[in-house]
C-alpha cells in the first residue's frame, strides 16, 4: 500500500508513519515544518519506501501534490494545533485547515486517490457538559479552531458524496505522548522547570479533559483504516479518546509527582468568565467512545496513565520544550 501523511513531521503525523513503515507500507510525507521536525522522522529518513516533501498545503499547485499520483490513502494530519490562537489569529486556522484540506482534497480528487483519513477534533462539539459526547451530538465550537475543523468535515463529506470519496473522520481527544512540543502538560512541565515552587494555571483549574496517550490514537486510526480498506463503510464518523476524563488541577498533581516536587503553590489564572482559561477555551469535554469500541478497539492507558508516561518522556529530555 501506498500512503501520503501530511504534517508527518509533526507529533501525531510521524507516530502515524512509524505506524504505517512498520507494515511495510511505502509513504510519502508532506510537511512545511512550521511546528513539525525531521528529527521526528530520523528513523525513516534514508529508507527506501519513505519519501519526504518539503512543501506548503496552502499552496494549490506546488509540488508536493506529486505525492498524490500513486497514493491510495491519504492521512490528513497537517493543521495548526493552537487553539489558543483562534480568538486572535482567527485566519490562521482558517488557511492552515481549511484551506490547506480544501488543496488536499483537490489533489486526491485529480489524482484519484480512494480513500482519506482525517485528523479533526473534539473542538467541534464545543462545550460537553458532564457526559460524554457522541458523535451525533450537536456541533457549538467555541473556537475558530473547532469550527474551522467542522468546515473541514463539512467538506470532505461534500466530496464523499459527489466524488466517491471513502473517509473517515476521527475526532480526536488531547493526545499526548513522546514528541509532543504543545498543550497543558508541555507547559506545566515547562514552567515547573523554569520554578520549582510555583505552577501558574490558566483558568481555575476545574477544566476537565480526556487524554489519550499517542500509541492509542494510533492503533485507533489503524484500526479504523483496516475496517474503510476492508468495506466495512465507506465514510464514517468516530470519537478517538479514552473512558474517563481528569480535570487541569489533577493533571498538574500528577505532573508534580512525576517531577518529585514538593510544597508547589498554584496561582490561577481566570482571564475568561466561568473559570476558562481563555477565550474560545472549553470547561468539560468528554468524548463518548462507543461506536469505536463496538468495532473491537478500546484504548491500553486510561487518562491518569497517559499523563504519568507523558512526564516521564518529556523529563527524559525527547521534546524541545517551551521557553
Amino acid at each position: 500500500m501506498k500512503g501520503v501523511v501530511t504534517g508527518g513531521a509533526g507529533f501525531l503525523g510521524s507516530h502515524l508513519v512509524d505506524a504505517l513503515m512498520e507494515a511495510g507500507w511505502e509513504v510519502a510525507v508532506i510537511d512545511n515544518l512550521s511546528s513539525g521536525s525531521k528529527k521526528n522522522l530520523s528513523k525513516w529518513l534514508d529508507h527506501p519506501r519513505l519519501s519526504f516533501y518539503e512543501g506548503d498545503l496552502k499552496e494549490p499547485n506546488g509540488p508536493w501534490t506529486r505525492a498524490f499520483s500513486e497514493a491510495d490513502v491519504v492521512f490528513h494530519m497537517a493543521a495548526n494545533p493552537e487553539v489558543r490562537i483562534s480568538s486572535t489569529m482567527p485566519h490562521t486556522h482558517f488557511n492552515e485547515n481549511v484551506v490547506a484540506t480544501f488543496n488536499v482534497l483537490e489533489a486526491a480528487r485529480r489524482y484519484d486517490v480512494k480513500a482519506l483519513i482525517f485528523a479533526s477534533s473534539s473542538a467541534v462539539y464545543g462545550e460537553g457538559g458532564d457526559r460524554p459526547v457522541p458523535e451525533d451530538a450537536p456541533k457549538k465550537p467555541v473556537s475558530v479552531y473547532g469550527a474551522s475543523k467542522l468546515a473541514c468535515e463539512i467538506i470532505i463529506e461534500t466530496y464523499h458524496r459527489l466524488y466517491g470519496l471513502r473517509a473517515v473522520l476521527l475526532r480526536y481527544a488531547n493526545i499526548i505522548g513522546p514528541r509532543l512540543n504543545h498543550g497543558v502538560v508541555v507547559d506545566f512541565v515547562a514552567k515547573l522547570r523554569k520554578n520549582p515552587k510555583k505552577l501558574v494555571i490558566l483558568g481555575d483549574g476545574s477544566q476537565r479533559r480526556s487524554f489519550l496517550y499517542v500509541t492509542d490514537a494510533i492503533s485507533a486510526t489503524m484500526h479504523l483504516l483496516k475496517a474503510l480498506l476492508d468495506g466495512q463503510f465507506s465514510f464514517e464518523v468516530f470519537n478517538v479518546g479514552n473512558d474517563d476524563w481528569m480535570s487541569v488541577i489533577e493533571v498538574a498533581r500528577v505532573v508534580v509527582e512525576e517531577m518529585g516536587l514538593k510544597g508547589v503553590a498554584y496561582e490561577f489564572l481566570e482571564g475568561h468568565p466561568g473559570g476558562l482559561g481563555w477565550p474560545g477555551d472549553v470547561k468539560c469535554i468528554w468524548l463518548d467512545i462507543a461506536k469505536l469500541k463496538s468495532l473491537g478497539w478500546k484504548p491500553k492507558m486510561n487518562s491518569e496513565e497517559a499523563v504519568r508516561a507523558t512526564v516521564r518522556s518529556l523529563l527524559r529530555g525527547r521534546v524541545r520544550l517551551p521557553c
